[in-house]
């Protein structure tokens, strides 16, 4: 699944794209939205909240629209040129085409697609904890929610977008590994909630700005992960194999030499 850093990647690539310029066309390709049509209408921002994008229009009468949408584990967006061949994916996955004159946003196999008064974007986004890569970011906020649910693991605690918004299985899994503490661990247990979620945090913004995530401060592939994808392979900290199980609906690797469980 695509972690906060990624989407707001994302949103980057159509802002470039798409930011102050006039729609010339859209085609939606879902039911909810198949005779919408957002000709005229003026991109006036691409922003991410955790995991979901949202493309704020206006149109020449002032009225405000926000087209929110979630890359899921097999959504994304491209931008193309005008005329240039769209071959990010197959055609059957294409859910929303955005025209503009100096270029074509198309988004494959979108979720949740929804398009709502912009003033009403908290009934799409508001349940969401703090956006760790948002410009109204709080930790202190974030480790209250976390602590809110003191029996639940910690390893489903940081994917619970409600606690804090954008971390994903990657992060989870990385962050848990530096700082020592298993997945199964009970939130109550955590040494330290705050420098947990802090790491967290640091780890989405060193990565923000690209499409290949490191946490081992290494770019090359193999080289870029502690223990996420690497199951079986010795632990870069003591040797012993990195293990990989389920947790909840989600897989986890850990070390369990590195990793000890608390209760």
């Amino acid at each position: 699944m695509p972690e906060g850093d990624t989407v707001w990647n994302t949103a980057r690539v159509l802002e470039r794209a798409l930011a102050g310029a006039r729609l010339t066309g859209s085609d939606f390709r879902v039911p909810q939205l198949a005779t919408t049509d957002l000709t005229g209408w003026t991109v006036r921002e691409s922003a991410s909240r955790g995991k979901h994008l949202l493309l704020r229009l206006r149109d020449p009468d002032a009225a405000e629209l926000t087209l929110h949408s979630h890359l899921r584990m097999d959504g994304a967006w491209r931008a193309y040129a005008p005329g240039e061949r769209w071959t990010a994916r197959p055609a059957h996955l294409i859910r929303v085409v955005l025209r503009s004159p100096g270029a074509v946003a198309v988004g494959y196999h979108l979720h949740e697609l929804a398009l709502v008064p912009t003033a009403e974007e908290d009934s799409l986004v508001g349940h969401l904890g703090p956006d760790l890569l948002g410009a109204d970011w709080d930790p202190t906020e974030a480790v209250r929610r976390l602590a809110a649910h003191p029996d639940a693991t910690i390893g489903e605690a940081l994917l619970d977008q409600r606690n804090l918004a954008g971390v994903g299985n990657l992060y989870k899994c990385e962050v848990l590994f530096l700082r020592g503490v298993s997945p199964w661990t009970p939130v109550r247990a955590v040494p330290d909630l705050a420098g947990t979620v802090a790491l967290a945090q640091r780890l989405l913004a060193a990565n923000r700005g690209r499409w290949t995530q490191s946490t081992t401060g290494v770019l090359r592939r193999g080289g870029t992960s502690y223990v996420y994808g690497r199951r079986a392979q010795p632990c870069r900290r003591c040797g012993t194999a990195i293990r990989k199980e389920e947790l909840g609906e989600r897989v986890t690797y850990w070390c369990p030499v590195c990793q000890p469980e608390r209760e």
